[in-house]
């Protein structure tokens, strides 16, 4: 049995990718990676004794990602995103380019107050109705779906927090949340930027410079409706709901910034995050009168079953000596230079994260670098540049993340067919040249503060 277990394990592997990209029936990514987990536990590359380490790598990960997933559909329940998108169409002043980064920002902001997953999920549909509100067709829409869709995949760069494969792989290497986003804030945001600045000149012939202005205050309640012809709302009512969104908004900030702090002072960060989501819960019960079971029922609790289960998997080929085989192959390239070690470890997570999805290529090239016996500083800066390489590198195919193939399920859903082709002609300019940027700002960043 010991001869034919990596060959078995390999093989459940392959068959986990393709029934995730492939989706037969419609199955979703947990029961892919459950599938995937049961073969590999009976290849017996995975014994029973290391479902307690995967546990603890996971447990943590999954809980805060899923915490924050309750935050977000709390706040979709009571209409803050809806509310945002009335203020982002009002600000937008008839200005398509206007429009055009604001809908960016939007993205970015949800995915760093929340997480890249959830802000695929709410932002997308809001960002469909913006665009229907202006009587956009599917043509005039792509710019702004697309580049929204890579913002907020990438915007959970910048912080680990946003990413439950970031998180995982934080545990495995033994860096602190706040370290990472000491050390990666800089570096990412101006790779969003730069992200961003990209898909503005790809696309500015086709951005319409002029689109229906709302002029009035919008009604948050009614945008699912809207018409420019609807009268204003009530002004004190208005007002009240402006104060009630603003307070959750504070909310979630607040709990951003315990999340860092409990990471400094070694306190868990899932449990701020899962208290964090509780009071959220409560308040909303309290003081809107919604029972808080209906958010129990929405939270995508095949999250936690996903990430476990794929953990299990790279748990496998980790075992059978996949990640002592890539040590020997890249450990003389990163013991060579810190900056040669960052580009070319950067451009390997793109490439096996496009090949097969972010999650394990993440999970296989942190537990390489623990293996390596490279020192903290060094550890850490390569760590970051898988980071980049998982987290944008990821983009440039539509299978590199589970957030793009999301985004490509919900316009299928909304009649919106978007081709390989056409999204590759964007991703192939934006993307190679976003890692790139982000990887040497990376470096420069940690040599002028960190050496």
């Amino acid at each position: 049995m010991a001869s034919i277990t990596p060959l078995l394990t390999v093989i459940s592997f392959i068959i986990t990718m393709i029934l995730i990209f492939w989706r037969p029936k419609g199955i979703n990514e947990a029961t892919s990676a459950t599938i995937g987990a049961i073969l590999i536990l009976f290849s017996g590359s995975v014994s029973l004794a290391d479902l307690g380490d995967i546990s603890m790598k996971v447990t943590g990960a999954a809980l805060t990602i899923i915490a924050t997933m309750v935050m977000a559909l709390t706040m979709e329940s009571i209409g803050f995103f809806h509310w945002a998108a009335a203020k982002l169409l009002k600000a937008a002043k008839g200005s398509g380019i206007r429009l055009f980064w604001f809908c960016n920002l939007l993205c970015f902001l949800m995915t760093l107050f929340l997480n890249n997953d959830g802000s695929i999920l709410i932002t997308t549909p809001v960002l469909l109705l913006i665009l229907k509100h202006l009587g956009m067709s599917n043509r005039q829409k792509f710019p702004y779906l697309i580049s929204g869709a890579l913002i907020a995949t990438a915007s959970s760069t910048p912080i680990g927090v946003s990413n439950i494969v970031n998180l995982i792989a934080l545990k495995i290497i033994g860096m602190d949340l706040y370290m990472h986003t000491i050390m990666m804030f800089i570096p990412g945001t101006l790779g969003l930027l730069f992200l961003a600045t990209l898909l503005f000149l790809i696309f500015y012939k086709q951005l319409p410079k002029k689109v229906y202005h709302f002029p009035r205050d919008i009604d948050f309640t009614q945008f699912s409706t809207l018409h420019p012809l609807k009268s204003e709302p009530n002004k004190e009512v208005y007002k009240r709901q402006t104060r009630l969104m603003v307070s959750v908004l504070m909310f979630v900030l607040l709990v951003r910034i315990l999340l860092f702090l409990a990471s400094y002072l070694g306190i868990s960060v899932s449990l701020v995050a899962v208290t964090s989501s509780i009071v959220l819960l409560i308040w909303r019960w309290l003081y809107l009168k919604l029972n808080p079971i209906d958010m129990l029922k929405k939270t995508p609790w095949y999250i936690f079953i996903f990430a476990f289960n794929m953990y299990i998997i790279v748990y496998g080929l980790h075992n059978i000596g996949l990640t002592n085989l890539l040590v020997t192959v890249v450990e003389p390239v990163v013991k060579d230079s810190l900056f040669n070690a960052s580009i070319i470890m950067g451009t390997i997570l793109s490439i096996i994260s496009n090949i097969f999805n972010n999650h394990p290529a993440l999970m296989i090239g942190t537990l390489t670098l623990t293996e390596m016996g490279l020192d903290p500083i060094t550890l850490k800066t390569i760590y970051l540049a898988n980071i980049v390489g998982s987290d944008i590198g990821s983009l440039l195919f539509p299978t590199g993340t589970l957030a793009t193939l999301i985004w490509f399920h919900i316009l299928q859903q909304n009649k919106i067919k978007i081709t390989w082709g056409k999204y590759l002609k964007v991703t192939i300019i934006a993307i190679p040249a976003t890692v790139l940027f982000t990887l040497t700002i990376l470096y420069l960043w940690i040599e002028l503060f960190f050496y």
